[in-house]
């Protein structure tokens, strides 16, 4: 399989935020942005492998501000990383006021994909060749996130976990 770049997977969408999608403050219902976030990240996943996906595993959704009635949400995902059937897909999300036009950054989260054959059997999916700086940094950093969700899942042992040792003995002075 050929290699392919991040942009591939890339999927952008746009939702108004409407009464029936907020709660009794006005703002746009968590469980709604999950299901929206999981749309595009599925899209990218794939566009990215070509195949089938199936959301493994959703980690590190960070809330940082709320999306009112009446706003865009405005959704961008990408994947960071192939392993050999999975995948690690990037969602970011912004909220935009129509009428000033400006963006806040609400959310990010990283969904895992499983690319999967029409019996619902994991598959391969092609390598990833990041392009740019940015790709790069995103690339290994899910490495890093993977084997950490490994750890969690009781699938790595700590002592395994070379790219996340790394990664902390460089940013903690004297080791991690």
């Amino acid at each position: 399989m050929s290699p392919k770049s991040p942009s591939v997977s890339r999927c952008r969408m746009n939702e108004l935020v409407l009464p029936n999608d907020t709660n009794t403050l006005g703002n746009l219902m968590g469980g709604r942005l999950l299901h929206l976030m999981d749309i595009c990240a599925a899209i990218a996943a794939m566009r990215r492998s070509n195949r089938i996906c199936v959301t493994a595993s959703v980690d590190s959704v960070d809330f940082q501000a709320a999306i009112r009635l009446g706003e865009v949400v405005v959704l961008e995902a990408v994947v960071n990383r192939a392993f050999t059937t999975s995948m690690e897909t990037e969602v970011n999300v912004w909220a935009e006021d129509t009428t000033s036009g400006e963006r806040r950054k609400c959310n990010r989260a990283y969904y895992t994909f499983v690319a999967v054959d029409q019996n619902g059997r994991p598959i391969p999916v092609p390598p990833l060749a990041p392009e740019t700086d940015e790709e790069r940094e995103r690339y290994e950093g899910a490495a890093r996130r993977r084997e950490l969700r490994l750890i969690l899942a009781g699938r790595m042992k700590l002592s395994e976990a070379d790219r996340l040792r790394e990664h902390l003995e460089a940013a903690v002075p004297g080791g991690a």
